[in-house]
Formats: structure tokens, sequence, C-alpha cells
């Protein structure tokens, strides 16, 4: 596997190195089974011949060389390994089983090159398995999926979207939208072997790649055709076609984000049932929720935007815009009701209340706006009902947890007023209050219980007792304001005129 992993190319010095070990592999192989075939019993013998022809197989495959004898080779493996699954231990049957499922990409891909009636469509879905089996194929099957492109993509003419035919004439585009066809089938899956969570994102990271190549090719197109300046019809034809691949993208886009959403929803009620989560798994809270409900509604906004700015609106374009504001209303329903949910984890019941109330309302106004819908998601409107039966559930419950928390409240004030006592704490009920030694230092009263008795010693009273201490008056003069006083003109001494030397002369 290192060598293969480390090969460049089909005429590197590696790759030859890898042919020549594998060769040699092959032959002690031969040599290991004729050993098995004179020494060891049957079922080990058989064993040691299915690995022998499953080496030369891969030798074969590697060579590209005889896909006949290749194909020939894996079958006979295979034959053996289905019959020794019928025999032996419980573990031996499920290594032989393993075996078995490991050589059928292989069957398949030397059929498919021998012209035995495979056809690409049928290798598209190895392309996504994953096992010891498929790390020699997976390069392989890259290369003929690509060549099967190639193929339809001479016959490819035009994209479908929303009643519009819209014509491809770049090769590239045609190739990139071609992927995204077959990576959608591929998320489809089978019944029998339906694809994980993680297998999902990864088809999904698939698909925003070809898109996005898909939209860089238009918009060079585009430019090259001179941009703002080229052909009226030119421009509209590219500006609709890259409006087409934008909406494909914001599709796909909406379903991953979706898939998001289903596993945080799933996780938070498995930490609800108080069920046991992954080793090392991260708690889901509704704030998680809420984040990822803003990204889905910012989303269907720009798909919305999409359908209301496109020329010479269809039948198609208007309900894509009714779809969009449906949608819109059900995922801020509920983003709403997971909002109330983190105000109800808070215990506040007042503000959950209204919340899950809204939330009710706008679930309600999202059932009504997908009526108006010719061709609904039910996914979406069985969402849209789920939230509304949830909201009125939780608006009730929540209602009650507030009354039960407020009725405790009050219960907790009112014992709380009655404890209240303007009296010595140690007076109680009894009666009057026992004395403490200061306070009787006259009196022979035992202030020290007996030996076995569980009374507290009294000493000294500690914090002391409030004592009452006599207020002193606040004195307003208010009469001063209004009392009239005599003139005491008669008793202020007056100056006397001191004269100059006239005054002499005048006397």
């Amino acid at each position: 596997m290192e060598l293969k992993h480390a090969t460049d190319g089909p005429t590197t010095r590696m790759r030859f190195h890898l042919l020549k070990r594998l060769q040699k592999a092959a032959k002690l192989a031969d040599k290991f089974a004729a050993l098995c075939a004179q020494r060891a019993d049957d079922q080990t013998s058989l064993e040691a011949e299915a690995y022998a022809a499953y080496m030369w197989g891969s030798l074969l495959l590697e060579r590209e060389s005889d896909w006949q004898e290749a194909l020939k080779r894996f079958s006979k493996a295979k034959t053996i390994y289905e019959q020794l699954g019928t025999v032996g231990t419980v573990e031996q049957r499920v290594l032989c089983r393993e075996r078995v499922e490991e050589l059928e990409p292989s069957i398949r891909y030397c059929k498919y090159k021998s012209g035995g009636g495979a056809q690409a469509e049928d290798l598209s879905e190895l392309t996504n398995q994953e096992g010891p089996g498929m790390d020699i194929l997976q390069s392989k099957l890259e290369m003929v999926m690509e060549e099967a492109r190639a193929k339809q993509a001479a016959s490819m003419t035009e994209l479908p979207w929303q009643g519009r035919r819209l014509p491809v004439r770049n090769e590239k585009t045609r190739v990139c939208i071609l992927r995204v066809d077959d990576l959608m089938k591929d998320l489809e899956g089978s019944a029998s072997s339906p694809l994980t969570h993680e297998r999902r994102l990864g088809i999904y990271d698939k698909v925003f790649v070809a898109l996005q190549d898909a939209k860089k090719h238009v918009r060079d197109d585009l430019a090259s055709a001179g941009g703002a300046t080229a052909p009226a019809d030119v421009a509209d034809e590219l500006q609709s076609l890259d409006n087409a691949v934008s909406g494909m993208l914001l599709q796909r886009t909406i379903e991953r984000n979706q898939l998001f959403v289903e596993a945080a929803k799933a996780k938070l009620e498995r930490q609800e049932r108080g069920l046991p989560g992954e080793k090392g798994e991260k708690a889901a809270r509704p704030e998680d929720l809420v984040r990822l409900y803003d990204t889905l509604l910012q989303n269907v906004s720009d798909l919305s935007d999409i359908a209301t700015s496109v020329r010479n609106r269809k039948e198609e374009d208007v309900e894509l815009e009714k779809a969009c504001e449906a949608k819109q209303l059900a995922l801020r329903a509920s983003r709403c009701f997971y909002v109330a949910q983190s105000y109800s984890n808070a215990a506040k019941f007042a503000e959950a209340y209204v919340l899950f109330k809204r939330a009710a309302e706008q679930a309600q106004s999202a059932s009504e706006a997908y009526r108006k819908v010719k061709r609904p998601d039910e996914r979406d409107v069985a969402d849209a009902q789920d939230v509304l039966s949830r909201a009125r559930t939780q608006r009730s419950l929540v209602h009650a947890r507030g009354c039960a928390e407020a009725a405790r409240s009050e219960e907790a004030v009112q014992k709380g007023v009655k404890k209240l006592d303007l009296r010595d704490a140690a007076v109680k009920d009894k009666g009057e209050r026992k004395p403490t030694l200061l306070e009787a230092l006259d009196e022979y009263v035992p202030a020290i219980g007996a030996a076995n008795s569980k009374e507290a010693p009294r000493i000294a009273e500690i914090p002391p007792a409030f004592q009452a201490v006599p207020c002193r008056p606040i004195v307003l003069d208010t009469a001063l304001n209004a009392i009239t006083f005599p003139s005491l003109e008669h008793k202020v001494k007056k100056e006397e005129k001191k004269s100059g030397l006239l005054g002499w002369f005048r006397r």
C-alpha cells in the first residue's frame, strides 16, 4: 500500500518497483498454495489457493493487460471465500464474508474494462465505498468516471432550471454539472447500505467543489465575452446560467445545513432523555441550533433573492419565491422555539412562555403559507406541524412551572414573615429568656448545663442585644420669620461733626 500511494504516474520508477513486488508476492503465493495442498488440511489448502488467486488478480489489475484473466482470478477467489464462509468458527466466517465484500469492487471494475456488461453508472457507486480492497481501485475508478463524464458532456447541451433550458456551451462547465448529478445520485444511497452522516457530508463537500468550479467557468466565459460590453443575448444567457448554478449551490447548501440541524436535534433529544452519548462528544445546547437556524435563514433569503431577480419571471420562479417565504417562516418558528428553550433552561419562565407562544404563531403562519405552494416539501410541512405541536406543549409546561415557582416563592416569603419576631431570639415561644452569666453576677444562676446536656452555655449574649436610645429631637424655628423686632435707632450713638479753622472764627 505504501508503494501504491507513493506512485506519481504509470511510468515512474516506483511503479515498476510495485509491479515487481506484486509479481514476486504472487509467485510466492503459488508456492505457498502448492505446499499447503501437500501438507495441510483441505480448509487451509483452499484458503491458500484463494489468497494466490487474489494476488494474481491484483497483479493483473495493476498491469492493466489481461482483464479477462484478472476477472477469472478474482471470481475464483470470491467463490472459494463464499464456500469457506459457510464452515468454520464464527470469526472465520466473518473474515471470509469481509473478503468477499472486498473482492466485489475489483470484479465489477474488471467486468467494466473487459466489456462484461457493467456500466459507468454502476462504477459510480464504488467511488463512495471504503475498505482495504478499495485502495488500489480509487484512482482507476476516478479516471473511468472522468472519461464517462467527458463522453456524456459531448451530448449534454442544456441545463434545466426553473422551467428553463439554459444552453451550456463550455465543455468544462458541462463536466462539472454532470459530476454534481452523479454525486447527488450517490447521496440517495441504497436501502441495504445507507450512507452515514459523515459520508453524506463528504459527498456534499465534493458537490460544492464541483459547483464552484462550474460557477468559475461560467464567469470566465462572461469575462472573455467582454463583460459589461458583451452582446446582450450572450450576456443574458451567461447571466441566467450563473444564476442557475448559484441557485443549485444554495439548494445544496441548505440541504447540508439541514443535516447539521438534524444531527444537533438528535443529540439534544438524547441528552433530554438521559441517554449516554459517544465518548468525548460535546454536549449540545439550544443556542447551537439557534446559530444553525440563523445560517439557514440567510441561505433561504439568498435563494429567494435569486428567484426575484431573474428577468422574464415564470410560474416556477413565483412558486420558488412562495416556497422560500414559507420556509423562512418555518425556520423562524424553529429558531424562536429553541431561543425559548434556552430561556426555559435558565428558569426565565415568563420570557420562555412569550417566546413559545410566538413560535406557535409563526409555525401556524408557516403551515398556512405552505398551503399556498403547489408542490411543497412534505418534510418541511411536517417540521412546521411538529414545531407547532411542541411549542404549544412547551408553552403549557412553562406556564405550569412558572406558576409553581411563583407559588413557592410566595410561600417562602409568607413563612419568612411568620418567623419574624421583635422579641429576643432566645425567648421563642416558652416564656422569658434565661439570663446570661454577665447579666446575673449577683445571683447564682447556672450558666452551663450538665455534663450530658446539649444546652449551649450562656456566658454572654453574642452579638449584644439592641438597646433603646432616646432620639435627639429636631427643632425647626419657623416663628423667627414672622416676628417684627422694635426699632433701636435711638439706642445708636450719633457721631459728632468735626469743624475746621473757619469754624473757630465763627465762634
